[in-house]
């Protein structure tokens, strides 16, 4: 596995490179706009020119780079402003991974929002996000970048806690080439999947395989969880220091199956990274040689 962490972008998103490179890293995560905003400016170009000739010096170093998108961004919304809102906000996002030539732009997949007395079904959710997925791969044709959809612990309406939710959404997504999913071991925990042990987490692979299917994987969110297996809280916590513990780390780490895919760390932090030092130290421990 490649591992990585979200690194900061602050004082030029070229500098995300620079940060992961002090912590070895193989792969990173970064935002590219304003994730507790809707409005956003433009890139300037001479950040697109640095941040696109940094990730040329260190293409045998890091690779590939994730974007996560605006926290804000629901296109399960029955809001009609909210909607478009989101809609243009994601479109953004992919407009500027595709200036940046970054390779996935991973985003939660929506949450079933109640305005009123009306409601919107799961399935009607599935059926509009899928909708917008693919409104939003017909306006950026020609792009590269891959949507991932990421596991979530499902708190409140949240959607994506269920293996099957993806399939729904991927069996009506048109362009399959451009859709992807990114696993958080901390979400899909506190969702009730469990793999603490090897046997469990063989046999939860198997339903990944047999419902989604392992050619859609293309990413790893490793982080531990504060919160118990099935509570659909979303709590991360240092890998070891949760409910989850340090071995079943090791299963993902030193599966051959994801020997090139991003892991990618979303664990607390503070300025100096010692934090995420001390938890890429704990998972490169944990593989085999």
């Amino acid at each position: 596995m490649r591992l990585g962490a979200h690194m900061s972008v602050s004082d030029g998103k070229y500098m995300a490179f620079h940060r992961g490179r002090e912590l070895k890293c193989e792969s990173i995560q970064v935002f590219i706009r304003n994730v507790r905003s809707w409005s956003t400016k433009p890139l300037d170009q001479k950040d697109i020119d640095e941040f696109l000739k940094t990730k040329d010096d260190f293409k045998n170093e890091i690779w590939p780079v994730i974007s996560h998108n605006s926290y804000l961004i629901n296109l399960a919304s029955i809001d009609s402003e909210k909607l478009e809102k989101s809609y243009n906000a994601m479109l953004d996002e992919l407009q500027k991974a595709t200036q940046l030539g970054i390779e996935y732009e991973n985003m939660h997949p929506g949450v079933i929002p109640v305005k009123d007395k009306e409601k919107i079904s799961k399935q009607e959710a599935f059926v509009q996000i899928a909708t917008q997925l693919n409104k939003l791969m017909d306006d950026t044709k020609g792009s590269k970048v891959k949507i991932l959809l990421e596991t979530t612990a499902g708190q409140g309406k949240g959607l994506g806690n269920k293996f099957h939710h993806f399939e729904t959404i991927i069996n009506k997504i048109k362009d399959k080439s451009r859709i992807g999913i990114c696993f958080d071991t901390a979400h899909s925990f506190a969702a009730g999947y469990d793999f603490t042990t090897k046997k469990k987490y063989t046999e939860m692979w198997n339903d990944f395989n047999d419902t989604i299917g392992l050619k859609y994987l293309f990413a790893f969110h490793l982080n531990d969880t504060e919160k118990e297996l099935g509570s659909r809280v979303d709590r991360h916590t240092h890998i070891g220091h949760g409910k989850i513990g340090k071995e079943p780390f090791g299963f993902f780490l030193n599966d051959d199956r994801f020997t090139d895919t991003p892991g990618i760390l979303e664990t607390p932090k503070g300025e100096d990274l010692k934090e995420d030092k001390m938890n890429l130290k704990t998972l490169r421990d944990l593989i085999k040689p």
